[in-house]
């Protein structure tokens, strides 16, 4: 059993992130224009003017990920453990519901329908195959291995930090030790866990801004309840409630909310796929898989310079979409590989990158071969025209529940969606919330986690962000549009983390060398 840590709290990065975000999102309600014109321009630079970096910097985690894994390094264990502290099915779970699995079922419903009408390479006079292959196929790269490995490369760092070197602080700048040294104990490295927490909140709080008006149209639709702000209140407390029961019970509640996440969602899998076009479904992602891989090096460098996939030529597809997605998927990055290390104790890093690959992403895939494979069979074959409802101006939620006005028990589907996603979202939260609550204290052992009432504080806090911003919808984008830009500088923290990673293997090599050798 895990034990309870009661030592010293490091007030300083508990209450200042905290205070920065509640500061910005005053200024941003004061000064919305302004505040609004400095963002965009920020935004407008780092993913229209050097977006060339993000790709880069995609295809070079992937390819040190498995460089690691498939090197001598992988059979370092972390730990001491002769087994993994969790199953290889509870492992796999945590890791695919704590991450962003909740926006990971809200876009497998839609992301297929903003790319039907565009025009991928710059295609012209595109057929209705190609429409098809190309709304099938880059939903699957954009949460494929590249944004896995935003995750699972620096899960290995951090899991050699707590588990082989023994670190007792839990924190990003810990991580960038090897190679910034002793200046990790004063102001720069205060700065990057101030900077890691502010980026966290900020994401966090944004995030419920996509797919709660999903969760409030269809409990609307299935109650008859009007649509509202307060309802949608009580579906951000009702999802607090789940995630602070969760995480008030440590490790051991967050598995168990993980394993009930994962029935939901195969549930709903059934729903759409037996109540679907079966053959479709599997031939269209099967297409998708060997496009994907066929033309993954194309997709992870196609910058479209002269912005011809643009009706205005300032932002392509790859801005539009790649880039942007490069950005959010980094932004996140701050806490989940964290979580990812803590649960991996016992696993060789061979088994926490391969293991989390599989994990991460054919649970992703199966979510868009399947529920997007649904949707596109009904564009197609002229049923719903989704790719036209958004076009339009439609609202993503009521397109979604257009294709869910299709299945044979459209109610009980709704019904599955809504608990699947309070579940998914309480599940991604209480893993964050473990993660944050070990920054805010100043040393935890392996073998403890952090108070009770520590982790009920920020569940608290995770909660009473997103509702006071509920009314203001300019400033939940623009938060939202924030932590893209913090994607930059957390690009290079880890860069620094995986030079250090790199460097420390590289001497737990030599000295197993010289082990040897005495021996």
């Amino acid at each position: 059993m895990k034990k309870q840590h009661t030592t010293e709290m490091d007030w300083g990065l508990t209450i200042f992130p905290l205070a920065v975000i509640v500061a910005l999102a005053v200024l941003l309600i004061a000064f919305p224009e302004n505040a609004g014109n400095v963002i965009n321009s920020m935004r407008g630079f780092l993913v229209n003017d050097i977006g060339f970096a993000y790709m880069i910097f995609g295809l070079a985690v992937v390819g040190i990920s498995l460089y690691v894994a498939l090197s001598k390094y992988g059979n370092i264990r972390l730990g001491q453990r002769e087994k993994p502290r969790y199953s290889n099915f509870s492992w796999g779970t945590m890791i695919f519901t704590s991450t962003m699995a909740a926006d990971i079922l809200y876009w497998a419903l839609i992301e297929w329908a903003y790319y039907y009408n565009e025009r991928p390479f710059a295609m012209e006079n595109m057929t209705l195959a190609q429409h098809q292959d190309w709304a099938s196929q880059y939903p699957l790269f954009h949460w494929g291995p590249t944004p896995w490995a935003f995750y699972i490369l620096p899960a290995a760092a951090y899991g050699y930090m707590m588990y082989v070197k023994k670190s007792h602080k839990q924190r990003m700048s810990e991580a960038c030790r090897p190679i910034l040294g002793k200046r990790m104990d004063g102001a720069l490295g205060k700065a990057i866990d101030i900077f890691a927490v502010v980026g966290l909140l900020a994401a966090t709080a944004t995030t419920f801004s996509l797919a709660t008006p999903l969760l409030s149209q269809s409990l609307a639709d299935i109650t008859g309840l009007p649509q509202s702000k307060l309802l949608t209140i009580g579906i951000l407390v009702l999802i607090a409630v789940v995630f602070t029961l969760a995480v008030f019970f440590g490790f051991k509640g967050i598995s168990k909310l993980a394993n009930v996440c994962v029935l939901l969602f195969f549930l709903l899998l059934a729903i759409f796929f037996f109540g679907g076009p079966m053959r479709y479904i599997v031939e269209t992602g099967v297409t998708a898989i060997g496009g994907v891989a066929q033309n993954f090096l194309s997709m992870s460098t196609w910058m479209d310079p002269l912005r011809l996939s643009s009706a205005d030529g300032v932002n392509g597809f790859p801005q539009n979409w790649t880039i942007f997605y490069w950005a959010y998927w980094i932004s996140w990055s701050v806490a989940t590989p964290f979580f990812i290390a803590k649960i991996s104790e016992g696993r060789t890093i061979r088994q926490t990158i391969l293991g989390a690959y599989i994990s991460g992403v054919s649970a992703t895939f199966m979510a868009f071969i399947v529920f997007g494979n649904y949707g596109l069979y009904q564009q197609v074959t002229g049923t719903v025209d989704v790719a036209g409802m958004l076009a339009d101006g439609a609202a993503p939620s009521t397109a979604i529940l257009s294709v869910f006005e299709t299945l044979p028990i459209p109610k009980i589907a709704m019904i599955v969606l809504i608990l699947a996603m309070i579940a998914f979202y309480a599940s991604t939260f209480d893993a964050i919330t473990m993660v944050i609550s070990t920054y805010s204290v100043k040393n935890l052992k392996e073998d403890e986690e952090p108070s009770r009432r520590l982790r009920i504080f920020w569940s608290i806090v995770f909660i009473l962000l997103p509702i006071a911003l509920l009314f203001n919808e300019s400033t939940l984008t623009m938060l939202q549009t924030l932590s893209i830009c913090a994607a930059l500088p957390i690009m290079v923290i880890i860069c620094i983390i995986v030079a250090g990673f790199l460097r420390q293997l590289r001497h737990h090599g030599e000295e197993e060398t010289k082990k040897s050798s005495h021996s």
